[in-house]
């Protein structure tokens, strides 16, 4: 009789042990859900974010030609090239007559007309003629008693007491036969004391003929060069005001 409930009660402990044993093997049991379960939260929440547009989830990307690390350079607008400053840095001095003045030019390669300025400046006025070649042509500046048109002889019609001749030579003229210079044939400007216009008289066989009409007869000038750009600058004293 011992023995028999002796061996109930190891039959007993056995089976509790046995059912423990099960418990401790199965490791799913009341744990969190699994990596993979995890990662597809996470992904998930990644593409609620990305399609919420949350900064930080989608790849930047990089500006094209600039070094990585370096600010991106500031780009500033692109502006047309403005007209040279005429300043006659290099000016000669006037001279105390009115006669003829001329000048050696730097070479053959002086391109087309381009432009032709008047201007006001303190004690004189000045007329430019810019050109659109690296050389300077010659100049023969001086003052003559009709503005006879060259090569036909006419007169032309310039406004002033006294008239000034401007040649240059040699000036290009394109081979197309458009020329360049698209202003008009008489250029003058406001506040002017003795220049009152210039006036484009011709551009032949390779010479260009320019008039400048001056108010109270023949007033003492100076013509020079001027490069980048091709100028030829011819000014006017203006002995009253100066």
């Amino acid at each position: 009789m011992v023995r028999a409930r002796r061996a109930a009660v190891l039959v007993a402990v056995l089976g509790i042990g046995l059912g423990t044993a099960s418990c401790t093997l199965d490791p799913t049991a009341g744990l969190t859900p699994s990596s993979s379960t995890a990662e597809g939260s996470t992904a998930a929440t990644t593409s609620a974010s990305s399609a919420t547009g949350t900064p930080g989830t989608t790849p930047s990307t990089p500006t094209t030609g600039t070094t990585s690390g370096s600010p991106t350079p500031s780009l500033s607008p692109s502006t047309s090239p403005s007209t040279p400053v005429d300043d006659g840095g290099d000016a000669p001095p006037f001279r105390a007559d009115t006669a003829d003045d001329t000048g050696n030019g730097t070479g053959s390669d002086v391109g087309s007309l381009v432009d032709i300025r008047v201007s006001a400046q303190d004690g004189f006025d000045r007329v430019v003629i810019q050109l659109d070649g690296p050389d300077i042509p010659a100049w023969d500046v001086g003052y003559v008693d009709r503005a006879l048109g060259d090569p036909s002889g006419i007169v032309v019609d310039v406004e002033g007491d006294a008239v000034l001749q401007v040649l240059l030579q040699p000036v290009a003229y394109p081979e197309s036969g458009e020329n360049p210079y698209d202003g008009p044939q008489k250029v003058s400007a406001a506040g002017t004391a003795v220049v009152t216009e210039a006036v484009l008289s011709s551009i032949f066989e390779g010479e260009l003929q320019l008039f400048i009409g001056v108010d109270g007869g023949r007033e003492p000038f100076r013509a020079y060069g001027m490069s980048d750009p091709s100028r030829i600058v011819i000014e006017v004293r203006d002995r009253l005001g100066s």
